[in-house]
């Protein structure tokens, strides 16, 4: 198939925290705000299609590169390049106060999921809503030592990987087709073409990418320490804080990597309003295969937006 279009063409940029950060600001300026958050190893082409639907249904979409990712950089040298889960939540609480966005939504998957359930979980009065990707993606550090079934295991080959000095010199050589395999695996039924794996290979030629994708893996797995900084976030994500804000947690039916669930054992972490629905055929990239479905849940737990139009 034929990748489509991309509606990601002014890139702006935006001083927030240890960051400069590069994003995309699509639709009326005035109106309901969306905030999504793409993973690893992926970019925001993520949301080609999303995007254009959000607009059409009136809502302001702004679409941020993670650190490490695009053109972000960090604004001062002496800043570890970390890649830990306080630092992706740090990380997008300053470029909500940057952007001064009043309550956003905040929707994405893998590493964009986890910053925003940090954020929902620690600064609920901060946003209106949140979509996640594989329910709630704080990670129990705690617990990481503890092994999982042998299948599920061997998709996170990645992960061992990186742990290596072997595995980060394949990364520094290799960003493109590393991100192949693991997409092929992810998402086995997705029908990706060579130009919309070239448009998001093209974010992880950054300068930080291999240093903050290298921590964020280690340190996942207890086998580093993380940046001073982010200690007391740390300590306060290590309880797993449950979520409060209105949320639609998504599972895609042909998830290569996390199967799909009914979503009840995320379900004692969610306090507030919560739905979780299963999403047939798509894999763990799923806003990029399933827009629709990725949109409507946007939709559904969002405030209606302000101009009165309809949902994706």
């Amino acid at each position: 198939m034929t990748s489509p279009a991309s509606p990601f063409v002014a890139t702006e940029h935006i001083d927030a925290g240890d960051l400069s950060v590069a994003y995309f600001d699509l639709g009326d300026p005035h109106a309901d705000p969306v905030v999504l958050l793409h993973g690893y190893p992926y970019g925001v082409h993520s949301y080609d299609l999303v995007a254009p639907l959000l607009v059409e249904a009136g809502y302001r979409v702004v679409v941020p590169y993670l650190r490490g990712h695009g053109a972000t950089r960090f604004r001062d040298p002496s800043i570890p390049r970390s890649g830990q889960q306080a630092a992706l939540g740090s990380d997008l609480l300053a470029f909500i106060d940057a952007l001064a966005l009043n309550e956003p939504v905040l929707a994405g998957y893998d590493w964009g999921g986890r910053a925003a359930c940090v954020v929902a979980a620690l600064w609920p009065e901060r946003i209106s809503g949140l979509v996640s990707v594989n329910g709630y993606l704080i990670q129990d550090i705690a617990a990481s030592g503890e092994p999982i079934r042998p299948d599920l295991e061997a998709g996170f080959w990645y992960f061992w990987y990186f742990a290596t000095d072997r595995g980060r010199r394949g990364l520094e050589a290799n960003r493109r087709d590393i991100a192949e395999v693991i997409w092929r695996r992810n998402s086995p039924e997705w029908a990706f073409d060579g130009d919309e794996l070239e448009r998001t290979a093209a974010a992880f030629d950054n300068p930080d990418y291999v240093d903050v994708v290298i921590h964020s893996y280690r340190h996942r797995l207890g086998l580093t320490s993380g940046a001073t900084a982010y200690e007391e976030t740390e300590r306060r994500l290590a309880v797993r804080p449950p979520i409060s804000v209105p949320t639609i947690t998504l599972d895609g039916t042909a998830d290569g990597n996390f199967p799909a669930t009914d979503g009840s054992q995320h379900a004692h972490l969610f306090t507030g309003p919560r739905e979780h629905r299963q999403i047939p055929h798509a894999g763990h990239h799923l806003p990029a295969e399933a827009p629709h479905a990725f949109a409507q849940a946007v939709a559904d737990v969002a405030e209606p937006p302000g101009d009165g139009a309809g949902t994706p």
